[in-house]
């Protein structure tokens, strides 16, 4: 009975409008139950059937005449009693003061009459502009309640935050091997909580997933509670910010109460670095009110709930070393997990669970593409299977071939081809110089990464042409000399414009960028040089998102050896690859020459015309390709020549 009585509460609670027309209702029926039934005598006979019709003169005219009884006067009737015994009503009476005062001289008695319609008068004039009131209130209310999380219950999370099921397992995570092993206890524990409170052992309360992004954290998160079979709590971290103080910390505390009374379960906060930034960092003067009141809600939530309770916090970042020391100790988030990009072994695994969504063909490679692609994280190489699929439905394949794959990854590392922005012969020279010269010595320098293809068809939103350098296998630590090359690569694409051309253009401007930062890491973060020794003159700001933060806490007399060094450097560096280029002026030659021809180079063409010069067989090499050329030209003018004369 006491369920049946809680039932019909909810229920109420949750339809006010309904509960507000029943009691309109009731009230009406009251109301009308214990209104008068007459006002006067004259109300008694007003259903009384008249003999004939009077008009208002008549009455006047009956008043002087003497045969009146009675006179009934209301806002719109009169009703009339004829000393015969006769009642008449008259409607539409006229605003006509005269009425009384013939009453009065000939003696006729008079009164008032309330000929209004009681119900309409309540419908009108009560219940329809309460009902309008209400049903503006709950108008608003429920505009609130999305915004601020209700007006009665001011902030919470009911609605904004829901539990699901995911149908996400282990098996759709490729790619990393160790963070699933750091995970699948949780999963053991929240499978068989028992076993381990009988040992005493303690789960970790908070588990939080460290990486950049795209490497799978939430599906990670996902997977745990898929395979574990338990509600999923997924909020992201800016979602408990709001413009009102109290409102984060309200819908924190509602989270928690959610994920409690439907234990065991997981609560995963994406980006938790949004509320869970370092305090320190607003200084002495204190930071956003708002934000500090829902960490400390968190905080204190987290240590809330029993150790042995069945409630596991999941918590995603790429930017861990902005996170509050109080948030990272333990007995909150006890454990950090690595989900860094994958290496080769992972890009197999994750590229083999993409493809088997798409009708992939036979010759499909996913060791080369994995090859090729070092560096990408899973939401890369879901993207390069994705985009051959498209490129396979353009070009109307029936399945998914290797040149596809290969056009991806370009596509995902250069950026899309403009086939249709058409260089000039002037910029297509100078393009084509450039290019030749970053392979080149890419090709002829120690520890520079290979070529793979050389390109002067336009990509991205600047590209004007581009060298595909890719790293034959996974790095995780570059040597002096692999740097040195890196600059070397880059400063090559402006020197062969000099050395070839005779001026330099604005289309090196990115590659002395980037020769100057590394440069500069070598002084101030790696220390191999003289000029700072040890000593770090700069920190790395975030290992995973990249970039340096400049910690300006040495000398200008240090700063300026600092210039005069990495100035001097490239200008060295610049030197060696001109005399370089120099040497293998005949392979540029030939690398132009056949840009020209073809617009794309295969890195294996750029290794064989160096390989023919090294071994005094260029000659050869190039006498053939001509031959060869020829013949083609050949062929497709014969082509040309009978399409013309077919039609």
């Amino acid at each position: 009975m006491a369920d049946n009585n809680k039932k019909n509460n909810n229920f109420f609670n949750q339809n006010p409008l309904l509960l507000f027309i029943i009691f309109a209702i009731l009230i009406v029926l009251i109301f009308r139950s214990i209104a008068p039934n007459a006002v006067s005598e004259v109300n008694n006979l007003t259903s009384q059937n008249r003999v004939m019709a009077y008009t208002y003169s008549d009455i006047k005219k009956l008043a002087k005449e003497g045969k009146l009884a009675y006179v009934a006067i209301g806002r719109n009737t009169l009703r009339v009693k004829l000393k015969d015994g006769e009642i008449i009503t008259v409607n539409k009476v006229p605003n006509d003061p005269t009425l009384v005062e013939i009453l009065d001289k000939y003696h006729v008695p008079y009164g008032a009459v309330n000929d209004s319609n009681w119900l309409s008068d309540l419908i009108f004039g009560w219940i329809i502009p309460i009902f309008i009131f209400f049903a503006i209130w709950m108008f608003l209310a429920s505009r609130m309640q999305k915004g601020m999380g209700g007006v009665l219950g001011f902030g919470s999370a009911k609605g904004l935050i829901k539990s699901e099921k995911p149908n996400v397992k282990f098996d759709d995570v490729a790619g990393n091997d160790e963070a699933k092993e750091e995970v699948k206890e949780i999963v053991d524990f929240l499978k068989n909580p028992d076993r381990y409170i009988e040992l005493g052992a303690k789960i970790p309360k908070g588990v939080l997933l460290v990486g950049p992004p795209g490497t799978g954290k939430t599906l990670l998160a996902k997977a745990v509670a898929g395979e574990a079979d338990v509600p999923f709590f997924a909020v992201s971290g800016s979602s408990f910010i709001e413009m009102f103080v109290g409102v984060g910390a309200a819908r924190v505390r509602d989270l928690f109460n959610q994920a409690k009374k439907e234990a065991p379960s997981i609560i995963f906060i994406d980006e938790i670095d949004a509320i869970g930034k370092t305090r320190a960092a607003a200084g002495p003067m204190g930071g956003n009110d708002e934000r500090e009141q829902t960490l400390n809600q968190l905080l204190a939530e987290m240590d809330g709930f029993d150790s042995n309770e069945p409630v596991i916090v999941l918590a995603a970042t790429n930017r861990p070393e902005v996170l509050d020391p109080a948030l990272l100790r333990p007995g909150r988030f006890d454990r950090q997990v690595l989900v860094d990009k994958p290496d080769f072994k992972g890009r197999v695994q994750i590229l083999k669970v993409h493809v088997k969504k798409i009708k992939a063909g036979k010759d499909v490679n996913l060791e080369e593409i994995a090859r090729i692609t070092a560096g990408l994280a899973g939401a890369d190489l879901a993207n390069i299977v994705n985009e051959a699929a498209l490129l396979a439905g353009r070009k109307g394949k029936k399945e998914v071939n290797q040149e596809e794959f290969l056009e991806a990854v370009e596509r995902q590392i250069a950026g899309l081809e403009k086939k249709s922005r058409r260089l000039n012969e002037k910029d297509k020279k100078i393009v084509a110089y450039h290019e030749s010269g970053h392979a080149v010595i890419g090709e002829t320098t120690e520890g520079a990464r290979k070529v793979k293809k050389v390109s002067i068809v336009p990509r991205g939103l600047a590209a004007l042409g581009y060298t595909l350098n890719l790293p034959e296998e996974d790095k995780y630590l570059m040597q002096k000399h692999e740097l040195v090359a890196e600059i070397d690569t880059l400063l090559g694409g402006r020197a062969a414009e000099e050395v070839f051309i005779g001026e330099i253009s604005t289309g090196a401007s990115n590659d002395l960028e980037r020769a100057t930062d590394i440069a500069k890491a070598m002084v101030k973060i790696y220390g191999m040089t003289d000029v700072a020794g040890l000593m770090v003159l700069e920190k790395q700001a975030n290992k995973f998102l990249g970039g340096f933060a400049e910690t300006k806490d040495y000398s200008e007399k240090l700063q300026q050896e600092v210039d005069e060094f990495v100035k001097k450097f490239l200008e060295e560096r610049y030197k060696i690859v001109k005399e370089k280029l120099q040497k293998y002026k005949p392979v540029i030659e030939q690398m132009v020459k056949e840009l020209y021809d073809k617009e794309v180079i295969e890195g294996e063409r750029v290794r064989e015309l160096i390989k023919a010069y090294d071994e005094s067989k260029l000659e050869e090499v190039i006498d053939e390709y001509n031959k060869k050329n020829t013949q083609n030209n050949n062929e497709e003018k014969e082509e040309k020549d009978e399409n013309g004369n077919n039609s």
